[in-house]
């Protein structure tokens, strides 16, 4: 795969305070919008496992790894994740979260580059640093707050994120410079980690997280933190952000501007409950193929940070109904199915609307190397306790993250 490459940045820098502005770079165009697009670039190294993604998303929301489950992914990864690494890179380091795609983001003075995971189901900037042993890092960028002129120590404060496994992430807390793209707050929240998980260290082209949930969900005490979304949204021309995620190709995410020619038809806008912290949503119904449209409410999350989508059983059943020779398989994680069987659409509702997700889409690949099994797209939200709008949803779709003070979420078909 190719390595990293540079981004396209179109922004309007507006306003002074919490916000400052950047000379603009080479590939950056200002507008007068206050908006900005930030392209993301391809992890070079992702391979997709769909039993991987499984127990990522388990971990993410705190569930218990099953025994099989666990015992596949430590075989897929060569027994990388439940034990430490070494500190040498791994060959085919596995994905932390749907990182098969992510965004530089600089952060510090001068400008330390990381490359972070765009996450709508979580809350906290956090990142690799310099404060790791080395058993945790694995060819990982540190960020060094002592290396950074605008970095000061939030004296008192610290962060911790628990996953399923019992693992945990935590650290201390410092305030400084976060860039993305040409748009900088000056005085943001980075949760520099002391340690890892190591299924983060299994990974050594992910820096870290950038939340872009809501923010009673960050886990810095004793005040949780602004994410630096919510920082930023008094300058822009809009309160929001966009996604136009792509099919194995890099896509992109906006802020601040809704742009029309990414999408075809209308904007159908659903409420969206903040309780949780997440971006939540109830769907319409569904449909499997051609069959006629199944109406019934379905209370989700639509969240950048998951890679499958994941559905009530009944719904999930109803699928694989009409794929032959599929079955649900505890030994990897969910549903599988011959590689050659042909498989439908899948069809959500939000309103009126529908948006239609290609067979492609639902085919996650092989179990393992040179199997003739694959990982379906669509698996039960069962063993999660919540339905998730991962990207395999989420890249059918131009998505509309409304930040507003009753914020929303828009959905429109686009051209796939």
């Amino acid at each position: 795969m190719p390595s990293f490459a540079s981004f396209l940045v179109s922004a309007l820098l507006a306003g002074a305070g919490l916000v400052s502005a950047l000379p603009p770079k080479i590939g950056t165009t200002v507008n007068e919008r206050g908006s900005f697009e930030v392209k993301q670039v391809r992890n070079p190294r992702h391979k997709p496992s769909g039993p991987v993604s499984v127990y990522k998303t388990y971990l993410k929301f705190g569930v218990p790894i099953p025994d099989e489950l666990r015992a596949t992914v430590f075989n897929i990864t060569n027994g990388r994740v439940g034990k430490r690494a070494s500190g040498s890179a791994s060959a085919t380091p596995i994905d932390s979260f749907d990182d098969a795609y992510i965004t530089p983001v600089s952060i510090g003075t001068p400008p330390q580059v990381l490359n972070l995971d765009f996450d709508s189901g979580s809350s906290d900037l956090w990142v690799f640093s310099t404060q790791l042993p080395a058993s945790e890092v694995n060819g990982q960028t540190l960020y060094n707050a002592g290396a950074s002129t605008s970095a000061s120590l939030k004296s008192g404060y610290s962060w911790s994120i628990s996953y399923g496994d019992g693992s945990s992430s935590s650290g201390n807390v410092y305030a400084d410079k976060v860039a993305v793209g040409p748009l900088t707050v000056t005085s943001q929240a980075v949760e520099a980690a002391k340690t890892v998980s190591s299924s983060f260290t299994a990974d050594p082209d992910i820096d870290g997280l950038l939340g872009l949930g809501f923010d009673n969900i960050n886990t810095v005490s004793p005040t949780k933190q602004k994410t630096w979304f919510t920082n930023v949204k008094p300058q822009l021309t809009s309160p929001l952000f966009t996604a136009d995620l792509k099919h194995q190709a890099p896509g992109t995410y906006e802020f601040g501007n809704i742009d029309t020619s990414k999408y075809t038809g209308t904007i159908t806008y659903t409420s969206v409950s903040t309780t949780q912290g997440y971006w939540t949503f109830t769907s319409s119904g569904y449909a499997v193929g051609t069959a006629a449209f199944v109406s019934t409410s379905i209370s989700g999350i639509a969240d950048t940070g998951t890679t499958l989508l994941y559905l009530p059983t009944t719904i999930v059943r109803a699928y694989y109904n009409k794929v032959s020779g599929s079955s649900n398989s505890n030994t990897y994680g969910g549903y599988i199915f011959p590689c050659s069987a042909t498989l439908p659409t899948f069809t959500f509702g939000v309103g009126s609307a529908r948006i239609v997700i290609p067979a492609a889409y639902l085919n996650y690949g092989q179990v393992t190397d040179g199997s003739s099994t694959c990982f379906g797209g669509l698996q039960s939200s069962s063993g999660i306790g919540i339905n998730i709008f991962g990207d395999v949803a989420l890249k059918a779709a131009f998505v509309v993250f409304n930040g507003a003070t009753t914020p929303t979420l828009g959905w429109a078909a686009k051209p796939l």
